[in-house]
């Protein structure tokens, strides 16, 4: 795809051959599992997609965040092809291999914390928060986990309960615990208290503390998890002080802090882990997505003594840490280091861009994020703030017909968030992003 340089439709969308791939989708696979596309991806570089039809497209969903470091990255394709070569896979617990050790010093070198830590290589993001929450279980002896609004966490029964929003993803699969507490996020522009920040005085921080006395005692609190910008619930992002007042509520009372930093991390924002933004230390940080370029891996990275607080055998997996995606992951680290200066300039452009289509087009109630992990927030009034979801629909329906695959968050499906490559070149991400312009025109 070298050749291409930007998008470039040739027919109509979706085209002939995705059409009929679409028929034997619709025949075989569970009308449950929720598209965004009908078109089918053949090839993918950097930040170009090209579908069956040779149809390209600019990539600002990247892979639901999975593609910081660009669609098949050459140093990351050359590793895997080698490792495949050599070892697929044994099951680190029955035959162990260097890359996973490997992989493991490097996540310790490089998360947040001034401390001893260990690591779990495991799957899927879901399966590393459900391992943090065990972990923090197990150590603190606590039943009770407290959880946000507006968060995901993942889809497994514990995930689900754990994430807020409950059309699609919970709704008839009764995925609700006894010990689960939930609290209003930072969520600024719809504050639940009818508050402004400042002045407000991070009103949602004191509830938890006021729901010790009324609903669980801290005592019996295990852990505090919390994504330091949210991505599925709307790319919200909490003031400055509000983590480092989590922090101080975790230490307090003998909780622990889980980071989850599956969507925000790996240098979304412009740093390779989000809660740097904030200065915290988190006692366990969860990472998974963009670790590895694609490959399935994720990580669950915390204090040795919470990690080795279980029992031997506490913790396992048959497929996690497999060697090919250990590798790929290695590789994919290095990529983003190398990139974050990048990272940083491309975010001052995309917050640059979304804030003049703010004062242009009135159907943008919010632009909010951090470096080029960005989003807008569609309203069908400014005063009102009712949420414009079938706008936002039609906008990524547009983008996409133009030759520009973004996605849909939020609880009312009605924010556009932004998760580009990082690699990508200045003139590809405007040319995007004018894109995005055009399309809102059309559906105002």
């Amino acid at each position: 795809m070298k050749h291409l340089q930007r998008p470039r439709i040739v027919t109509e969308i979706p085209g002939p051959k995705s059409r009929e791939l679409w028929k034997l989708h619709e025949r075989y696979i569970t009308k449950s599992l929720g598209m965004d596309n009908e078109i089918f991806v053949e090839e993918a570089q950097g930040a170009l997609l090209r579908d069956v039809d040779g149809n390209v497209y600019i990539d600002f969903a990247g892979g639901i965040g999975t593609i910081n470091a660009g669609h098949c990255p050459p140093s990351v394709v050359e590793a895997a092809k080698k490792q495949v070569e050599r070892l697929i896979h044994t099951g680190y617990q029955v035959v162990p291999f260097e890359v996973y050790v490997r992989l493991a010093e490097k996540l310790c070198e490089i998360t947040p914390g001034s401390f001893e830590k260990k690591v779990l290589i495991i799957n899927s993001g879901v399966e590393a928060v459900e391992n943090a929450v065990k972990l923090a279980i197990h150590y603190t002896k606590r039943p009770i986990i407290i959880a946000f609004e507006n968060a995901f966490h993942g889809r497994t029964r514990l995930g689900m309960a754990l994430t807020s929003k409950v059309r699609p993803y919970k709704l008839g699969f009764h995925a609700y615990l006894y010990n689960l507490d939930r609290y209003p996020y930072a969520y600024c522009y719809r504050c639940r208290y009818g508050l402004e920040y400042p002045s407000c005085g991070l009103r949602c921080l004191h509830a938890i503390e006021e729901g010790f006395a009324v609903r669980y005692a801290a005592e019996e609190t295990a852990a505090i998890i919390a994504e330091p910008i949210q991505g599925e619930g709307g790319f919200i992002v909490p003031p400055d002080d509000w983590f480092p007042g989590l922090r101080k509520i975790c230490d307090e009372y003998g909780i622990v802090l889980i980071d989850d930093e599956i969507q925000a991390g790996m240098g979304r924002t412009g740093k390779m882990f989000c809660v740097e933004h904030y200065g915290v230390e988190p006692d366990i940080i969860t990472v998974a997505k963009s670790i590895a370029a694609g490959f399935p891996v994720s990580a669950t990275i915390g204090k040795a003594e919470i990690m080795d607080s279980p029992q031997r055998g506490g913790l396992g997996t048959t497929f996690g840490g497999s060697p090919v995606s250990c590798v790929a992951a290695l590789e994919t680290i290095k990529i983003i280091k190398d990139n974050l200066a990048h990272a940083q300039k491309i975010g001052v452009t995309i917050h640059k861009r979304l804030r003049e289509m703010q004062e242009k087009y009135e159907i943008i109630g919010d632009v909010r994020g951090k470096g080029p992990m960005a989003a807008l927030e569609l309203v069908r009034d400014l005063r009102t703030k009712e949420p414009a979801d079938e706008e936002t629909k039609k906008l990524v329906e547009t983008c996409t017909k133009k030759g520009l695959i973004t996605l849909r968050c939020g609880i009312y499906d009605n924010v556009i968030r932004i998760l580009v490559p990082l690699i990508i070149e200045e003139e590809l991400l405007n040319i995007g992003l004018d894109i995005l312009e055009e399309s809102l025109k059309e559906i105002i």
